[in-house]
C-alpha cells in the first residue's frame, strides 16, 4: 500500500522560473546561436556554473575559467555580472500550482535548488515567492549539490522529512533518478500539464 503524500519537494531553475544561461548570451553575441552555443558548451559550462552552486565561491570560479580563457575575460566574468538576465520571469503555471498546494493545507512545501550561494539574496529579491516555502536548501550555502546523495539527506534530516511520503520534482533527470534511490517519489518535470497529471496520478488535492 502507498504511503500518502505529505511533502512536495521543488527544484526551482527550471520548474519554477525560467533559467538560461543563453538569454543572456544571445544579446551580447547578438543572436549568433553558434557563438552562443560554442561558448556555453566550452567556456562558461554548465558543469562550471555547478562548481558555483555547489559551494566555490565566484571569485574562485572566475580566477579558474580567465586562467584557461584570458581571451575570453570580460564574457566569462559577465556571467555572474549580469546573471540576472539569465532569468525570462516565473514559469506562471507552476507558480499558481506551488500557490495552490501551499495555500491547500495540505502538504508540506520545500525547496530544493542548485544554487550559488552568493546570488541567492538576489533571487529572493527577483522572485518574493522564494519565501512562501515551508524551508528552502540552497546547494551553495550546504556546499554540496544535487545530484549527490549529502544534499537529499540534509533536507530529509532539517525537515523531518519521510522520503516515502514525499515527492520530488526536478527538471533535470539525473537529480530525480538520485532521489528516488533515496526512496522519494521523483517527478522528472517536462511541462506543467504533464507536471499536474504526475501530481493527480500521486492523488495530490489542490
Amino acid at each position: 500500500m502507498k504511503c500518502k503524500i505529505d511533502t512536495i519537494i521543488f527544484d526551482l531553475g527550471g520548474v519554477l522560473v525560467d533559467w538560461k544561461p543563453e538569454y543572456l548570451y544571445r544579446k551580447v553575441f547578438m543572436g549568433n546561436e553558434k557563438k552562443v552555443q560554442w561558448f556555453l558548451n566550452n567556456v562558461c559550462t554548465s558543469a562550471w556554473n555547478a562548481e558555483q552552486d555547489g559551494g566555490r565561491t565566484i571569485e574562485e570560479g572566475e580566477a579558474a575559467k580567465i586562467a584557461d580563457f584570458p581571451e575570453h575575460e570580460d564574457l566569462i566574468r559577465l556571467y555572474y555580472a549580469e546573471w540576472h538576465q539569465m532569468f525570462s520571469g516565473p514559469i506562471e503555471e507552476n507558480v499558481e500550482l506551488f500557490k495552490s498546494l501551499k495555500a491547500s493545507g495540505n502538504y508540506k512545501i520545500y525547496a530544493l535548488t542548485n544554487w550559488s550561494a552568493e546570488k541567492w539574496e538576489i533571487a529572493l529579491e527577483l522572485f518574493p515567492f522564494f519565501q512562501y516555502f515551508d524551508g528552502v536548501v540552497v546547494s551553495g550555502q550546504e556546499k554540496t549539490r544535487k545530484p549527490f546523495a549529502k544534499i537529499y539527506n540534509i533536507i530529509i534530516d532539517k525537515y523531518n522529512i519521510n522520503p516515502e511520503k514525499a515527492i520530488f520534482i526536478d527538471d533535470n533527470e539525473e537529480n530525480v533518478i538520485a532521489a528516488k534511490a533515496l526512496k522519494l517519489h521523483g517527478i522528472h518535470y517536462k511541462s506543467p500539464q504533464q507536471l499536474l497529471n504526475e501530481l493527480k496520478s500521486h492523488k495530490i488535492i489542490f
